[in-house]
């Protein structure tokens, strides 16, 4: 269909109702598929006893079976193994390739939190811990320093202090 054309939704609804159509006649024909060939297989591979004779070939005709059921049982126990084997080795293998990817670590997210919010968020809601760190700090009182002011009055004597290190590192 073209951009400009949309489909209505009655006719999207009808298409979509025959397509569950179809899908569910598959689907019954693949069950009567599979009933099938089990039939056939059964037929092939597990014959109907022959029950006519005595109690003699009747017990020798359930050794049989029992054993044939013995070794059916030990082709799916070896079978479960093997595919035990081969999905731990496929769990190793996948864990091997994540180690040498590498985890790569989502890029986090700046989140503007208080830090009574964040404990809270820690520790839960039961907890009442405050972060007030200011009321835990000792208040301290500027003192303020007085200059004499004698010493910046005279600029002379400051110039001949000065001028008297200059001499003394001259000479040395």
């Amino acid at each position: 269909m073209s951009e400009g054309k949309k489909m209505t939704s009655s006719r999207r609804h009808h298409l979509k109702s025959l397509m569950l159509q179809i899908a569910a006649n598959w689907i019954e024909q693949e069950k009567k598929d599979i009933a099938a060939a089990k039939e056939a297989y059964m037929a092939e591979n597990c014959p109907a006893p022959d029950l006519s004779g005595d109690q003699a070939a009747l017990m020798e005709i359930c050794k049989k079976l029992h054993q044939a059921i013995d070794k059916i049982d030990d082709a799916r126990y070896d079978a479960e193994a093997k595919v035990q084997k081969t999905d731990t080795e496929i769990e190793d293998l996948k864990l091997k390739v994540v180690e040498l990817a590498g985890v790569k670590k989502p890029a986090l997210k700046k989140v503007r939190m208080s830090a009574d919010a964040m404990l809270q968020a820690l520790l839960g809601g039961k907890h009442k811990v405050t972060m007030d760190l200011r009321a835990n700090l000792k208040q301290v009182k500027k003192e303020v320093k007085e200059e004499p002011t004698e010493a910046v009055g005279d600029w002379r004597k400051n110039i001949e202090d000065k001028a008297d290190r200059k001499k003394m590192f001259e000479t040395s």
